[in-house]
């Protein structure tokens, strides 16, 4: 999903808006690489920690409590957590603006985030269950 949000026109607002289909297939992309790493961060702690956590934002929580985070990438989770939910609950409040912005300068927060995971994960293989 990232890798097709990076395909967009995000050279420019203007450039991006000026093809409907840019703002759709934004939202859309963005929308399930949010969710896809909250399921992940989820995952780690009900299946590594035995705990489970409904809101997204209690993700990061949980993730920072176990040290799969540190606070600093926790903070930067829950806003991730929050602008997720707010797509999903508030969708008609984000402007095409706001998603232009997101795209075009903030996509490093969720790769690096992402990769932050994904080390703790090669870091601790003796909590993943390989049996599958």
């Amino acid at each position: 999903m990232m890798g097709e949000i990076e395909t967009l026109s995000l050279d420019s607002y203007e450039t991006f808006a000026s093809d409907k289909r840019n703002i759709w297939s934004a939202e859309s992309c963005l929308r399930r690489s949010l969710g896809a790493l909250m399921d992940l961060g989820r995952h780690i702690i009900a299946k590594g920690f035995g705990r489970g956590v409904s809101e997204y934002k209690e993700i990061a929580s949980a993730m920072e409590k176990e040290r799969v985070l540190n606070a600093k990438d926790s903070a930067i989770f829950k806003t991730m957590a929050g602008y997720r939910n707010s797509m999903i609950h508030f969708y008609h409040e984000i402007s095409d603006k706001e998603l232009f912005k997101i795209c075009s300068s903030h996509l490093s927060d969720i790769m690096y985030i992402s990769g932050v995971i994904k080390k703790w994960i090669n870091d601790h293989q003796e909590m993943i269950d390989n049996s599958l």
